[in-house]
């Protein structure tokens, strides 16, 4: 794989576990309307909290077997679609609630990044 697909790869993973372990009750500029966590989030987005609960276990999920994609590269272009699609999600529920599209630009950048790293 070339080396900026690889330096994605790892952008991808670490952005994501970031979002979801280390800042997940955090208040974020980019939040879904006024948000302060993860949990208002969906609430704004009008999502239940099994589903905020699916959806992150999704993505780490998806982060981890990018980072095991630079050991088995197998898994790597089925991982940065898979987190393609959740992102094309996170876009659409920003403008589902009436967000500004900046706040958009964080998922809209992931999105972007997986699928370089999917076509490469």
């Amino acid at each position: 794989m070339n080396t900026v697909a690889t330096v994605a790869q790892v952008v991808v993973a670490l952005a994501i576990l970031n979002v979801w372990i280390i800042r997940f009750g955090k208040a974020t500029s980019w939040r879904g309307g006024e948000a302060t966590n993860m949990s208002e989030e969906f609430a704004v987005y009008g999502l239940p909290n099994w589903f905020m609960l699916m959806i992150g276990f999704m993505k780490i999920l998806l982060a981890a077997l990018l980072v095991v994609g630079l050991w088995v590269p197998a898994l790597t272009k089925p991982a940065a679609t898979g987190m393609a699609l959740l992102m094309i999600g996170a876009i659409a529920m920003h403008f589902k609630v009436g967000d500004a599209p900046l706040k958009s630009l964080p998922a809209f950048i992931m999105l972007s990044l997986c699928a370089f790293i999917a076509l490469v």
